[in-house]
């Protein structure tokens, strides 16, 4: 009798094939180092005329090589692209743009939001990186330990760099190429600046890393990029309005930042939106004994990840919090310069 055949072997399979369906199609999956926990960026090589490519990796020299390396295996080199489109403002996505641009003749193009954020990077990001030290330090994160992650940030900001925007894509355009059209779709939650590109007529979306496979994306906190009036933005609460959105999108594939490629979207929101209101349940069963800082659920949550990701794992209970308070379970408590959040 033959054994079952294994779950993780039958999964890579659907994923190969898959992923062969968009070569067919003309969308070529290149994997980039990074040197994040998350692993390898998927950026992608869209063969049609111009030749585009979808996010670039991180400004290093690994990565620049490694997308050098995969673009002569598809019979290109670097100076063949003529389009650059960024799905989103994160470093891993948007660092080796400016180099693409400088070694060949590539236009770079991204949703008209995000362009200011591109064009003056240094000082975007280091504004980003101080609105988190303020968070960390309204939350409950210790001083010496926000101080000291807000100049890691200093560092990680060379994984990024600025560059020139030559295409600005409004919501809901169409990105023509020779033989395909993108609809431009904003799905802001993860990132402020979150774009969607999707092909309606081979039902294909290029969806950055606004839904991944085997993983959850974090809505990270971060100012919005238009309509900003200075209070904390609530990102889980408009990341599940994008993740519903998308749920009534017709597509087969969507091909990621990170991971692998998804083929059943609307079961993947179900999970994700199912996962946010059973983390908000868990972390309302910690307030069972009294008010807590948003440090201290994380804490209470992740230990020791709380205080070497404290941005990362405040920005996921934040978020949390933001559900539960706006259905009237929980309410924040701002009278002291360190917020708490207590049962109501």
């Amino acid at each position: 009798m033959s054994s079952p055949p294994d779950a993780a072997a039958v999964a890579a399979e659907a994923d190969a094939e898959a992923l062969r369906a968009a070569a067919e199609a003309g969308i070529h999956r290149i994997p980039i180092p990074t040197p994040f926990g998350i692993g390898d960026v998927n950026v992608y090589l869209v063969q049609d005329d111009p030749l585009t490519l979808v996010d670039s990796g991180p400004n290093s020299a690994t990565a620049l090589l490694e997308l050098e390396r995969a673009l002569a295996a598809l019979g290109h080199g670097l100076e063949d692209i003529r389009l650059l489109v960024v799905t989103h403002q994160h470093i891993d996505h948007t660092g080796l743009a400016h180099a693409i641009a400088a070694r060949g003749r590539a236009e770079i193009a991204c949703l008209d939001l995000l362009a200011p954020v591109l064009e003056d990077w240094d000082a975007w990001s280091e504004q980003d990186d101080d609105d988190a030290l303020l968070i960390m330090q309204r939350h409950g994160v210790e001083d010496h330990v926000s101080e000291a992650l807000r100049a890691v940030a200093d560092l990680l900001r060379g994984w990024g760099a600025p560059c020139r925007v030559d295409r600005r894509l409004a919501e809901g355009s169409v990105l023509t190429l020779r033989d395909r059209a993108f609809r431009i779709l904003y799905r802001p939650g993860h990132s402020p600046s979150d774009t969607v590109l999707h092909d309606e007529h081979r039902r294909i979306a290029l969806g950055g890393d606004h839904l991944l496979a085997g993983v959850s994306s974090n809505a990270v906190v971060s100012r919005p990029l238009r309509g900003w009036d200075g209070t904390r933005p609530q990102t889980l609460v408009t990341y599940r309005e994008s993740l519903r959105a998308t749920q009534a999108l017709d597509v087969d594939l969507i091909l990621g930042g990170h991971r692998g490629p998804i083929t059943d979207h609307r079961s993947l929101i179900d999970t994700r939106l199912a996962a946010h209101e059973q983390r908000a349940e868990a972390l309302y069963d910690k307030l069972a004994d009294g008010p807590m800082t948003a440090h201290q659920l994380a804490t209470e949550t992740w230990g020791s990840v709380a205080v070497t990701q404290a941005f990362l794992t405040l920005s996921e209970v934040l978020g949390h919090m933001d559900l539960l308070t706006n259905d009237g379970s929980v309410v924040e408590d701002r009278s002291e310069h360190v917020i708490r959040f207590a049962r109501s």
